[in-house]
């Protein structure tokens, strides 16, 4: 398929590496100018250059997404730099521990909920309001197949079956505005924030045996996926999951 973003403005959270430095420079050779977030103002330049250097806009923004007022932050400066945002992709996710259900404290739940799923539903509430304002948008949430399916993280599913509902919450209250929602939900991907799983021969295994296509993903996968749920193509699609996972939740 011919995708096309141009005249598009994206804001990717969580821009600076891995799938969310993928997804924004796939949307820039598509031919949108990208606001980019992350916590870490040197790597977001490098990724804003890698931008300028396909010939398209891009605006670095540090920014913490579990602080509301970041958040106000990050949307007036996408404003005042672009005028209208027509495309949110919510990247940007943590999980600190490794901790089972029976031993994760309160301080690790309220870490993970507050980025992973408050921080989320805030800034796609304040960037929905300026969508409002321009006929709509599109908005995209990363989730995992761990909201989908538990796995050895159990409050990082927890958050992640949360912003799965989010997304159909979004998608059936913003559709009056002509904003679709959708979800995007990768399996195990080839990035630092999962190294600690694919990078572990044992667990690398039990991922290969459960994963008919015999490999993980790769950061760029993810990005094409995103671009076609940014696209019009894909424009009669609002309140879905795409999973894409090589098939391992068969």
């Amino acid at each position: 398929m011919d995708i096309s973003l141009k005249g598009k403005v994206a804001l990717v959270t969580g821009a600076s590496r891995g799938i969310g430095r993928a997804i924004a420079l796939e949307m820039a050779k598509s031919g949108a100018d990208v606001v980019l977030a992350s916590r870490k103002a040197a790597d977001l330049e490098k990724v804003a250059d890698e931008i300028k250097a396909l010939g398209r806009k891009a605006l670095p923004v540090t920014a913490h997404i579990g602080r509301t007022e970041d958040i106000a932050n990050l949307v007036a400066k996408a404003k005042e730099e672009f005028g209208r945002i027509n495309i949110l992709v919510n990247n940007a996710a943590t999980n600190p521990t490794m901790e089972s259900a029976i031993d994760i404290g309160e301080r690790a739940w309220d870490s993970i909920m507050n980025l992973n799923l408050k921080g989320l539903f805030f800034l796609s509430q304040a960037v929905a309001r300026v969508m409002k304002e321009h006929g709509g948008g599109v908005i995209i949430n990363i989730s995992s197949i761990a909201g989908v399916t538990p796995d050895i993280l159990p409050i990082y599913s927890v958050s992640k079956a949360g912003v799965n509902m989010a997304t159909k919450v979004m998608a059936q209250q913003w559709a009056v505005y002509g904003i679709r929602v959708n979800t995007l939900s990768p399996g195990q991907t080839r990035t630092q924030f999962s190294q600690a799983l694919w990078g572990n021969p044992d667990i690398y295994k039990v991922i290969m045996d459960r994963t008919p296509l015999k490999r993980i993903a790769e950061p760029e996968d993810m990005a094409q996926a995103a671009v076609f749920l940014a696209s019009d193509k894909s424009g009669f699609i609002t309140g879905q999951n795409l999973i894409v996972d090589g098939g391992m939740t068969i």
